[in-house]
């Protein structure tokens, strides 16, 4: 994928009724893109990647031959999309409220 297709594909979420921002994270858990302010990026960054690992490490156990590609958690505040690849993990944040 080249740079100009991850940046429209990033624009296009954004533009999705109710996301309020976006985080891409490498598999070490570094913010390589994020329209979050600094606080929120590394915080988001640090437990989301603890999160991820945990349930990646969840679905091999129950099952070997599966592999985590998605998940959502809803909370009374957001919900949070996390799409993680080999190299980087990628979270988008939705308001709940969204009418």
């Amino acid at each position: 994928m080249t740079q100009a297709e991850v940046d429209d594909t990033l624009k296009r979420i954004l533009e999705h009724k109710g996301v309020t921002g976006y985080l891409i994270i490498n598999n070490d858990g570094i913010p390589i893109r994020s329209t979050l302010d600094t606080s929120l990026t590394q915080q988001y960054a640090a437990l989301i990647r603890s999160l991820t690992d945990k349930a990646r490490s969840s679905i091999r156990e129950i099952d070997p031959t599966n592999e985590l590609v998605f998940f959502r958690m809803r909370t009374k505040k957001h919900e949070i999309l996390i799409a993680p690849d080999k190299e980087y993990i990628l979270i988008v944040l939705q308001s709940t409220d969204v009418q």
